[in-house]
């Protein structure tokens, strides 16, 4: 048996033939610099090799703006520079949820020159309450502390996400939050300039455009939105007051990407309400809805449906309660006294009266609704006639399609009815969700209002922004005044010019499920692990004699089930004691122990095509070189020997309970 499953392990193009040490060595280095390429696709400043520098600290008089995260990948970790000799501001300050390495939550901007010009910050100005726009606060903010304005509602999720990060602060960093009124056109000075927001339609209540005004000209960011002509929160893009801007002249307009290639004009948010009207009308049991947490009118718009047809509701799911909370409490949402009811008691209501509204229509793992659909939720179990609206369609870029098709065919194996907006005209409904984003005849309108000397697009990939830089030449933008700029590339503005600088340090930082920064080191060794495991061995060697005093230690995780190969694995300590015997005493150790690891790496190529991570422990007893050899007696020989075997038993179990690191 353990013959027939070596030479499984082998593999069939093995068997027979050996490889030379430069091809396994080679393979090895393959492995390396193929997990090289994808850790590095999230680089951060201090690994990250400028083309073309831009000076750190220029204080010429030429206003500067920096995208610092946002410029590609679809418009994530949003971060926009803008200096103007000792002043500057931030706007927008997000997190990357599409990051796809082992154990990474999302991505952060790399805030290196922003740490540089750290004296010049006067604040964080934030155009909405999404995650792609705040969630990278609470870890810059402390490290670069300056007052962060933005709406009432966006500054009540600035300090929600404040509140539940759940890492303790900086000693002496108190959060210093200014809500400033979108409607009356308030100005307020930081430095420099002059800050102002205007209101604008988009998913989430407090959407404004960033309006700066500066020495050299007036810039305009438009942060993300949809021009709405009937907003469920009777909140309308603020029209008059953009236009007013336009015609007093905008220098620079920094405009969102998102769905520049989508023609036409989005459809109004009021346009899907009928759709959950009929749904509940037609419903025999339970109704879920999967919805964004930060979607306040559409939730607005379930309560007012469940409340119609006299059904109770309950809320599931950490940041759908936590955001609806803050929501409530600031009056963005109206629910009549006793609408709510605990998930607890769902199962003690009738099923005709109980509409869900949960998380997890992107197919999160953790998410409620993904918990009801494989059966792991505490409370609530499914049944045959529930029904599932899932009121949202795939993030763009965010890879989640194949989760939420998942989570489907769960659901439906369990009889229950599913609605998706992508399959309405199958499952007989209406429209179940439309984008908070503009399409083309939007960005045109928006242009138009403003009619900016320089035209910037942000927010977006380059795809995107290409588009959208075509969308402003066909509405008379000279295409010399536009550029499709970079994360990192410092863009200069006079009055009648604007050109690239070059780049400042630029990247993406990694973090974690508790919030810690994770290197990019490693992430490559787990990118490592993953393709074809670890394989750690424990030498023991005399340091007089250079003979091996115990058979080497081989521990395996990722690699082969070692019982199984029983056979290669004697083989491998066989060559090890060779290897030990040969090389010890004529090399440092240093040296050898890279030696051990080139003939591991080595050995396990010839025999099974794959090369894992190898990492050598070799514990030298005895003493230093030149050091005078005290004999020992049996007595201390057998300590010495008592005392490896606890070390080698606490080394092993502290391998095989890590997540292995190279160093």
């Amino acid at each position: 048996m353990n013959k027939q499953n070596n030479n499984s392990a082998q593999g069939p193009q093995t068997a027979n033939r050996a490889v030379s040490r430069g091809a396994a060595i080679r393979a090895s280095k393959r492995n390396n610099e193929m997990a090289n390429k994808l850790a590095n696709e999230y680089l951060d400043a201090s690994s990250t090799k400028i083309e073309r520098r831009a000076n750190a600290i220029d204080d010429s008089p030429r206003l500067k703006i920096i995208g610092l995260g946002g410029m590609d990948g679809g418009g994530s970790k949003n971060m926009i520079l803008i200096e103007y000799k000792n002043d500057a501001i931030v706007i927008d300050a997000g997190n990357d949820l599409g990051v796809d390495l082992p154990g990474i939550n999302y991505g952060i901007a790399d805030t290196t020159y922003l740490e540089s010009i750290k004296n010049k910050l006067r604040g964080y100005v934030i155009t909405h309450g999404h995650l792609d726009h705040i969630g990278g606060l609470p870890h810059i903010v402390p490290n670069i502390p300056a007052p962060i304005y933005g709406s009432k509602f966006t500054i009540g999720r600035v300090e929600e996400i404040f509140q539940n990060f759940g890492l303790p602060m900086p000693e002496g960093f108190e959060l210093r939050t200014i809500t400033m009124n979108e409607h009356t056109h308030e100005r307020l000075k930081l430095g420099e300039f002059f800050i102002e927001l205007v209101g604008i339609t988009h998913s989430i209540p407090g959407s404004t455009c960033v309006v700066v005004d500066t020495p050299v000209g007036r810039i305009v960011n438009t942060g993300d939105f949809r021009l709405d002509p009937q907003p469920l929160d009777h909140e309308k893009t603020d029209t008059e007051r953009l236009i007013q801007l336009g015609n007093e002249g905008v220098l620079v307009l920094l405009s969102e990407s998102t769905t520049t290639e989508r023609p036409g004009r989005t459809p109004s948010e009021s346009t899907i309400a009928p759709s959950f009207v009929k749904i509940l009308d037609d419903a025999p049991g339970r109704v879920f809805v999967a919805i964004f947490s930060t979607n306040i009118n559409r939730i607005q718009m379930i309560i007012d449906a469940a409340v119609h047809h006299g059904r109770k509701i309950v809320l599931d799911g950490r940041s759908m309660m936590s955001t609806l909370e803050m929501a409530v409490r600031h009056g963005f949402v109206k629910v009549p006294k006793g609408t709510f009811v605990p998930i607890s008691s769902v199962n003690n209501l009738p099923d005709d009266k109980v509409v869900i509204i949960c998380t997890g229509g992107q197919g999160e793992p953790s998410a409620a609704l993904v918990r009801m659909s494989t059966g792991d939720h505490r409370n609530v179990k499914m049944k045959p006639q529930d029904t599932v609206v899932l009121s949202s369609t795939p993030i763009p870029y965010s890879g989640n399609d194949s989760n939420i098709r998942s989570m489907v065919d769960d659901l439906l194996r369990k009889q229950v009815h599913v609605y998706r907006h992508e399959t309405r005209e199958v499952d007989n409904c209406g429209p179940l969700h439309v984008s908070g984003h503009a399409s083309a005849e939007e960005y045109k309108d928006m242009i138009n209002m403003l009619k900016p000397k320089f035209f910037v697009p942000i927010y977006g990939d380059f795809t995107a922004k290409k588009y959208h830089i075509e969308l402003a030449v066909e509405e008379g933008i000279p295409r010399k005044n536009t550029i499709n700029a970079d994360n990192g590339e410092v863009l200069a503005f006079t009055k009648d010019k604007m050109e690239s600088l070059g780049q400042v340090p630029h990247g993406t930082i990694l973090v974690d499920q508790t919030g810690a920064i994770v290197s990019n080191v490693v992430i490559k060794d787990r990118i490592m692990m993953s393709q074809d495991g670890l394989v750690a061995v424990v030498l023991t060697v005399d340091r007089k004699t250079g003979q091996n005093l115990t058979s080497p230690d081989i521990i395996s995780r990722g690699f082969i089930y070692m019982r199984d190969n029983e056979e290669l694995m004697s083989d491998l300590r066989v060559e090890l004691k060779r290897a030990v015997n040969q090389r010890f005493k004529r090399i440092d150790l240093d040296r050898f122990k890279q030696e051990i690891k080139d003939h591991v790496t080595h050995f396990l190529y010839d025999r099974t095509q794959r090369s894992p991570i190898v990492i050598p422990v070799i514990n030298v007893i005895g003493g230093k070189p030149g050091q005078a050899e005290t004999k020992k007696t049996d007595e201390d020989l057998k300590k010495d020997a008592d005392f490896q075997a606890r070390r080698f038993a606490q080394m092993r179990a502290q391998l095989l309970g890590q997540d292995a690191r190279v160093d």
